[in-house]
């Protein structure tokens, strides 16, 4: 990390809102894998030691995401891995290839290095010719957009990267709750995972980065000893290992996202999302302030979308359980 950088870069807006009943801002799993209370309480005497090496949780990330178990590297959350990826890939004199509209913490981690981002448009950015960048960044599915490309054009965009000498950053936060599968263990890649969003744990702070050959020596060699916590391991190996959870998730998903759609797309528009959210443009009128302090009024928290980069009548629409969406579908034809 770049001292002279720290002190002139901003904090980033996310969603979450506590003060409300229903929080749509937020793009968690409302619902977590049975048993995972009773992991975590459990896990408690065995914290008065240090964690043994995470071999189970390795074993259940690398069988979740197709790698082997040696290329999972414990982090605390998705953000340690981003964090780890980049500050073993860049410099301050790298530029970086950053999808926009996307999450914010990307190019605030690239100015942190003291590095460059070079935004280009989400839905152009396999495109982009990756020369002179250090590092590319890709959400799949992105974030706030929900646009997902398909596992043949990332691999082809990888190996144009690969060929200009650029390495990847995969973030798949939410790539759990489609059926595509990973690019873990891909050469030159780092894929960033977690339990925050798939199985609604974002206190827990539990994830991991995988990567392969010299790309994971380099972040071997960085990731602090110890990142993971004990229940945090514990619980992670429990979830990643709940199949039948993951797919009730998926399908749900898919159902309830398309009933937001119906909903929303009479008034508004909606973009086409493969993930556990909606992007809607709710235009000038009523505008994205007016929607979301009205929701807050009947106790629902929406993320305002205008935080991110080239958004501007944006809101963004987390898809939550059938009684909770059915209730924000009330709550704006009121608006």
């Amino acid at each position: 990390m770049d001292p002279d950088a720290v002190g002139s870069i901003d904090r980033v807006e996310h969603g979450s809102d506590t003060t409300v009943e229903h929080d749509f801002s937020a793009n968690c799993n409302p619902r977590v894998p049975e048993g995972t209370r009773e992991v975590y309480e459990a896990a408690f005497d065995r914290s008065r030691s240090y964690p043994d090496g995470y071999e189970a949780f390795r074993r259940a990330g690398a069988e979740f995401v197709g790698c082997a178990p040696e290329q999972v590297l414990p982090t605390a959350g998705g953000m340690a891995a981003i964090r780890l990826a980049i500050e073993t890939t860049v410099s301050a004199s790298s530029s970086v290839l950053v999808p926009t509209p996307s999450f914010g913490e990307y190019a605030r981690e690239v100015r942190l290095q003291g590095a460059t981002p070079a935004f280009a448009a989400f839905d152009e950015l396999l495109a982009a010719d990756p020369a002179e960048h250090a590092l590319a960044i890709v959400c799949t599915p992105n974030n706030p957009t929900g646009g997902l490309p398909d596992r043949e054009e990332l691999l082809a965009f990888v190996e144009s990267c690969r060929s200009a000498g650029t390495r990847v950053l995969l973030d798949e936060a939410f790539l759990g709750f489609t059926d595509q599968r990973s690019l873990a263990g891909t050469p030159g890649v780092v894929v960033a995972r977690s339990l925050t969003k798939l199985f609604g744990l974002p206190g827990l702070r539990a994830g991991f980065a995988v990567a392969s050959g010299e790309l994971r020596e380099r972040l071997l060699s960085t990731v602090q000893p110890w990142e993971l916590g004990v229940p945090a391991a514990a619980v992670g190996a429990h979830c990643l290992g709940a199949t039948g959870f993951v797919h009730e998730t998926r399908q749900r998903v898919r159902r309830e996202r398309e009933r937001l759609r119906r909903a929303l797309s009479s008034r508004f528009e909606v973009y086409s999302s493969r993930a556990p959210f909606l992007l809607v443009d709710v235009g000038t009128d009523p505008g994205p302030a007016s929607i979301t302090s009205s929701l807050r009024a009947a106790g629902i928290a929406v993320r305002d979308a205008t935080t991110f980069r080239g958004l501007d009548t944006h809101v963004r629409i987390a898809v939550r359980t059938p009684e909770e969406n059915a209730l924000l579908i009330d709550a704006l034809s009121d608006v």
